[in-house]
């Protein structure tokens, strides 16, 4: 009996909710195969895109007569080629993704820890991106990158990238910045890039890697991914509070007294990393897990292809 396990990542509820859906590029892409996003490169299709002046040797086949009628000028239509798209899935697997706060959507009767929730949601977006013949990777990271898988478009990519993301647990610190700069090198050719993370970097260093992505021409989603606790801090006793990511580190202290400064600070972070995100036409997407991922994941595809 074959061992199906990284499966677990795509239950039923979620296939029902995400199977109808798409997630297509706003902005030209490259790619090997014939797909449906658009290609910067002209093509033979049926969505026109520019008229431009014969020259010898072009397909008389593209010759627009009805301009030849009019002007006496020979002149051929050009046409939106449309292509397959490369995406790559950033995974933070850093300490601080390891939280689950008691909030949380629950999975097997237990609240799903930021981790968790982001695999799910890579799990879901290689699902539909591979279905719709689009080649995807992914990237596991926590200071350093802790695994590469590049971008491919056949069918057994899809349980590679399951079974990655089942074997995989929160690790170390985070450095963001620093393992975005290095996959930024990494990736070839323009694409998407999926960056599903809780974004504990300093904003300005994290802009300026973002900003290596859109200099490289790839497309960016932004999935920031947070638990309602550490939103709103909404303890009343006295406590330790641990870090995930330096060991043996307890802050004790009482929430209600800095939690009004505290909601201030995480207020101004969102809101930081928000406006560096519209500043690079980037698409910020809050992830409360609060909220369940299927819920959370659809009504984010349909707002993005719905008419602005």
């Amino acid at each position: 009996m074959p061992d199906l396990d990284y499966m677990r990542l795509l239950p039923g509820e979620t296939l029902k909710a995400i199977g109808r859906l798409e997630l297509l590029a706003r902005t030209p892409k490259e790619g090997f195969v014939t797909g449906h996003h658009r290609s910067p490169n002209k093509g033979f299709s049926v969505e026109f895109a520019e008229h431009r002046q014969y020259v010898a040797g072009d397909d008389l086949r593209k010759l627009d007569w009805r301009v030849l009628g009019r002007t006496d000028r020979l002149y051929v239509k050009e046409f939106v080629e449309e292509t397959n798209m490369r995406v790559t899935i950033l995974v933070d697997a850093s300490g601080s993704m390891g939280y689950a706060g008691e909030s949380a959507a629950r999975r097997d009767d237990r609240p799903l820890s930021k981790f968790e929730y982001a695999r799910y949601l890579a799990a879901s977006l290689s699902y539909l991106l591979i279905g719709q013949q689009d080649a995807v990777g992914t990237v596991l990271f926590d200071s350093g990158i802790r695994s590469y898988i590049p971008a491919r478009a056949r069918p057994s990519q899809l349980r590679i990238l399951l079974e990655n993301l089942v074997a995989a647990s929160p690790g170390a610190d985070t450095n963001l910045a620093d393992v975005f700069h290095d996959i930024a090198e990494r990736i070839p050719r323009r694409g998407m890039v999926i960056v599903i993370s809780d974004l504990f970097d300093d904003p300005a260093r994290l802009a300026s890697a973002l900003h290596h992505f859109r200099h490289r021409r790839h497309e960016v989603i932004v999935m920031h991914v947070m638990a309602e606790e550490e939103l709103t801090l909404p303890f009343e006793d006295f406590s330790e509070f641990r870090d995930l990511e330096v060991a043996d580190n307890l802050v004790p202290l009482d929430p209600r007294t800095i939690r009004a400064a505290y909601r201030d600070q995480v207020r101004a972070f969102l809101k930081a990393i928000s406006t560096e995100c519209g500043r690079l036409s980037i698409d910020y997407v809050p992830m409360n897990t609060r909220r369940p991922y299927e819920t959370a994941i659809a009504e984010y595809l349909r707002s993005r292809h719905s008419p602005r």
